[in-house]
């Protein structure tokens, strides 16, 4: 008995077992090789590296550089340094360029909002000038008397209210009327329909206005139309 037990713990192992420890063995000591190797050969690769760079900068400091070889390297240092500022130069002007076409583009873009309807202010301007010749040639007696002529005052009470109405609405979109009555006359901003001599009024002012002037914005919509007084010298 005590011998079959002996049997059983030291028993031969089979061979699949020993196959399957065979294999285990095997795999641990390549697992083990292999990293060792890589590392190794990382090591040497960078130590060799670096001492070929030291023998470079060896032969390169140890090699003399002649006068003309020199010569050549200043030269094409200043060379280069004289293109890029060259380039540098293009550069900044291209960049001025670019915001002046921006700037250019935006007053453009603002001018057109602004002077969109000027065409359009222009041609209303005509009706503002009927209405103001209409209540211009109302007799101003008869609008006193309110009883008598009750229906003429109505209709140039109703006749003025449209003509405000109009000027309203073109100054809520930029158009403003200027009347240049006894001011000095301005070719710029009034068109002289006639002159005659004033007694009392100074030469080369505005005595009479046929039609008023508008601007838009600052800009001369429609000159106004007047009459100046005229020196009676002469001059």
């Amino acid at each position: 008995m005590f011998r079959t037990a002996l049997s059983k713990v030291y028993r031969t192992p089979s061979l699949a077992t020993a196959a399957a420890m065979s294999c285990g063995n095997a795999g641990r000591s390549t697992s083990s090789v292999i990293p060792r190797r890589l590392y190794s050969d990382k090591s040497e690769a960078a130590t060799e590296n670096k001492e070929a760079s030291e023998k470079a900068s060896e032969t390169a400091e140890s090699t003399p550089v002649s006068a003309e070889e020199l010569e050549k390297i200043k030269k094409a240092s200043a060379e280069k340094d004289a293109k890029l500022k060259e380039l540098k130069d293009a550069y900044l002007r291209s960049l001025a360029d670019a915001e002046n076409i921006r700037n250019r583009s935006k007053t453009e873009v603002e001018n057109t909002k602004v002077f969109a309807i000027q065409k359009f202010a222009k041609d209303l301007l005509d009706t503002v000038d009927i209405l103001e010749l209409a209540l211009k040639h109302v007799p101003k007696e008869h609008l006193a008397d309110k009883v008598a002529h009750k229906s003429l005052v109505d209709l140039f009470e109703g006749v003025d209210m449209t003509r405000g109405s109009l000027l309203k609405t073109l100054e809520r979109h930029g158009v403003e009327s200027f009347d240049p009555i006894d001011k000095p006359y301005d070719p710029n901003t009034s068109h002289a329909l006639y002159q005659a001599p004033i007694p009392g009024k100074t030469p080369g002012t505005v005595f009479a206005v046929e039609k008023r002037g508008y601007i838009i914005k600052g800009r001369v919509l429609r000159s106004a139309q007047v009459g100046v007084v005229l020196d009676p010298s002469g001059n």
